[in-house]
Formats: C-alpha cells, structure tokens, sequence
C-alpha cells in the first residue's frame, strides 16, 4: 500500500505514510503485548517533531539534508549468496545473524549452539521466550520523547535477540552484520541482549553498505546485564558516506556486572550515536571507547549518558575524533552521580584531532555530581598534529607528510587495539590506516 504525500512533505512523513497500517502485515501473528508496544510507539512518533538545531540535544547536528530525503521500506529483498558477503565474515565469530536491508537472510546466518546461548529473530523466539522479551523489549530505550526510537519500535517486526543463560561463558564472539543493499531505502534494527548472572560474552554488531547511495539506517539496541556478567560490546558503523544513521543504546548494569563498548564511526554523511549505561546496583563497571573518523562533508555525532545511581560504580570512558576535509564531529558525554552514590570512581576524556583548517569539532565533557564522597574527572582536548612529535620522527629519517601520516594513525589506533577480536582489529587497523595516509 502507498500513501500519496504532500510537495512540501519531509522525511519524516514519508516514513510515518509508509506505516499507515499501523501494525504492518505481521501483525495478526504477533502477541498482544507487542502489538500495543507498537501502537503505543506509533502514537508518540505521530505527536513528536524532526529534531532541530532549537533542541539543545541537537543544537550541532543539523538535520537539513536528512529532512528533505524520502525513504520507503523494502519492498523487493535482494537475494545475496554468502560468496556476496564472505569479506565481511569474522573469522572467530561462529554464530552470526545477518540482515540485508532490516530483513532476516537465514541463508547468510549460521548459529552455534554455544553453551545454550538462545539466539535468533524476534520471530523465532516469541514462541519459546515470550516472557523475557516481553520483560525487557522496549523497556530500556525511551521513546517517550525520542523520535527515533519510537520509529523504530513501530516498525519493530524483524530484531536480533541474544539470551545468555547464566553462568556461561561463550568462547567465541557472536556477529550481528546489517547490511545495505539497495537506496533510498529506510531499515530500522533491532536488538535485545539478555546476559544472565555471571555469564561472559563478546557482540559485534556491523552496519555495512554493498553500494555507495543515499538510504537510512535507523538502529535500537537494549542490552542487560545480570549480577557478575560481563559483556564486551563491538559496534562499528562503515555505512555509505551518503547514508543516513541513527542508532540509540541503552545498557542496564546488574550488580558487580562489566560493560565495555568499543564503538568505531567511519562512514555516513550524518551519523549520531545515543547511548546510555544506567547502573542500576552497586559495584558495576563500564568502560566506554569510542572512535570517529571523517572526512570530507561527513558528521558524526556522539551523545552518551552514564547514570551512576547506586554506590561503588566505575566509569571510564575515552573518546577520539579525527576530522579532516571540512567535516564535524560532536561529543556530548554526561556523567550523573546520584544523591547515594558514594564511591563511585569516573573519569572521563575526549580527545581530538583536526587534519585541515576546516575540520570542526564541539565537544562537552559533562559531569553532575550530587554525592560527596566520589572521584570523578573529565576533560577534553581539541588541536592539531604536536610539531614536535612531527619534528622527532622527521629527525629519525621520516617526510613530514609520512611522520604526519604515521601519528595520526597511531592517534585512531589506541582506540581500535581495545577491540579483542584479532581478526576484526586487523581489518580496522588497516581501514585506518588506509584513511589516515591513503594509501593501502
């Protein structure tokens, strides 16, 4: 079905006329509680606005280009073999779910019965857990006031769902690759992640592009994590450099549980990333890496929030941008230690880098404290190559532009040398460098 739209229509009517049946043509094998999930998502998508540069959340990240586009959901899938998709395979990753265009590929996938880690599609899963999904999807990401989000979980019929039993511990990484084929196109991925006490885990979640056109990536994902699990998050976002994506997160801490999220942003011509760490008992922990690296007319946009609402959490958080051509990059990171929160340890750093004269940077290092027994820092750094540096390795024999070319990409590989799977740091390692000096 097509919705006629006005001349004068923006993106977000096209992406609101595309769900004038509400509750899309899988609703009557979905369960009630979903099916109001989604209308009640739908509700508060028609009542909210495009974000504007009025909004303080969004006062650097202008979505002008992003409102003129129009986007439609798939309509005919692109049927790819897994030769198609073999350069974009993990090594280590035995079980991977693959997404070409927002819809399931089983035909690309494989699952491994690791230590019976339950995984698949929203679909798939109802049937057996119904009752833990329903317990947790849609009930960490706000959409209350969110636009995205509530987009998102009204078109919500296709997720990646990932349900670790406790006490387990899985020896391989798991893969979740969403994969663009097809322009002008509007995809909204899901994800759940359910880590039961004591369990272990690495997740690589991948947004890639097979062609370089204009399309929208519009992404959710909710991650727990019981009492002691420890969970190692990979997200890395290497989208068309036309594309379009928005992605939020939100990560609830149980009790002395570990989060580490490694984030990489390479592609997309506007990009943000929302993410969330609630620590929701004592003794939990995150640490939060992140990596931007633009170039051109790109932007790229980080907004991350970590609530410390309970005594003993630790926080570390480390985020880099390298800017070149005439793009910009946006660091917002805010640190909320509650009334109670005693002990709690933080620290905080953005650091920037500016490859030309054109290159922009905002960054707002944030933190709010409201207990008195706490250490906590932040602190941010924006400029260019240290001469000096440039001048050592000149000194040692290197051109000025090879000493350039090699700090720069010793700058960007601090970050990529946390992610622990080899296979996926050497790949990154070399798109960095690839980016950095041009050359491959």
């Amino acid at each position: 079905m097509s919705t006629a739209l006005a001349p004068d229509a923006d993106v977000l009517d096209s992406l609101l006329a595309s769900l004038a049946l509400p509750l899309g043509s899988a609703a009557g094998t979905q369960p009630d509680w979903l099916k109001l999930l989604r209308a009640r998502a739908l509700e508060r998508a028609h009542a909210l606005q495009l974000p504007s540069t009025h909004d303080e959340a969004w006062r650097f990240t202008p979505l002008a280009n992003f409102s003129q586009q129009s986007f439609q959901p798939l309509r005919k899938p692109t049927q790819l073999q897994p030769r198609d998709i073999v350069h974009l395979q993990i090594a280590e990753a035995s079980t991977r779910l693959v997404f070409v265009d927002g819809v399931h590929a089983p035909q690309l996938s494989s699952i491994s019965l690791d230590a019976g880690l339950a995984v698949g599609t929203l679909a798939s899963m109802l049937a057996k857990q119904s009752s833990s999904l329903e317990s947790h999807l849609g009930q960490h990401v706000a959409s209350q006031d969110a636009l995205f989000a509530a987009l998102n979980t009204a078109f919500l019929q296709d997720a990646a769902v990932l349900l670790v039993p406790r006490d387990t511990a899985l020896a391989a990484p798991v893969h979740l690759l969403f994969i663009s084929t097809q322009r002008d196109v509007a995809s909204h991925p899901r994800l759940l992640l359910v880590a039961g006490a004591a369990s272990q885990l690495t997740l690589i979640e991948d947004y890639v592009a097979l062609h370089d056109g204009s399309y929208f990536t519009n992404a959710v994902a909710e991650i727990v994590l019981e009492a002691n699990a420890q969970a190692t998050h990979v997200r890395l976002q290497r989208e068309s450099k036309q594309a379009f994506h928005m992605a939020s997160c939100a990560v609830t801490l149980g009790a002395a549980s570990r989060y580490h999220s490694v984030s990489v942003a390479l592609g997309g011509q506007t990009s943000r990333l929302d993410l969330k760490v609630i620590q929701t008992f004592e003794g939990s922990e995150c640490l939060l890496d992140g990596l931007a690296l633009i170039d051109g007319e790109q932007l790229a946009d980080t907004h991350t929030f970590i609530d410390h609402a309970k005594p003993h959490g630790t926080s570390r958080q480390l985020h880099k941008c390298i800017v070149g051509g005439t793009a910009h990059a946006v660091f917002n990171g805010q640190v909320m230690v509650r009334p109670g929160a005693q002990k709690t340890d933080s620290a905080q750093s953005s650091r920037n880098l500016l490859l030309s004269g054109r290159a922009h940077v905002d960054t707002q290092p944030q933190l709010e404290i409201f207990a008195d027994d706490v250490k906590c820092t932040h602190g941010a750094t924006v400029g260019q190559l240290d001469s000096d540096e440039v001048f050592y390795l000149q000194s040692r024999g290197l051109s000025e532009m090879v000493a350039r070319n090699l700090l720069t990409y010793a700058f960007g590989a601090e970050v990529i040398n946390r992610i622990p799977v080899a296979s996926l740091r050497r790949q990154l390692e070399q798109t960095v460098l690839e980016q950095t000096t041009g050359q491959p």
